[in-house]
């Protein structure tokens, strides 16, 4: 089987819900361990990459870029 193909910044429905009730998570690290940010609560946790490939239900749209987005990565 192929590794799923992620980049920073992908959004990830994942099969069980975080203890604040979300799905969604945003890759925040890519490399043997994954990094993800809850979309809810902004909580961020660093998972093995098979364990996020496993884990994962769906690939949900990218969000698109908000000014604070922008102002955010310039600091």
């Amino acid at each position: 089987m192929t590794p799923m193909h992620l980049e920073i910044g992908d959004r990830l429905r994942l099969r069980k819900p975080h203890p604040c009730g979300n799905y969604d998570w945003v890759v925040v690290r890519l490399g043997a361990d994954i990094g993800l940010s809850c979309e809810k609560c902004g909580r961020r946790v660093l998972l093995p990459r098979s364990e996020v490939e496993r884990r994962t239900k769906q690939m949900l749209p990218r969000a698109t870029k908000t000014e604070t987005d922008a102002e955010f990565e310039m600091d």
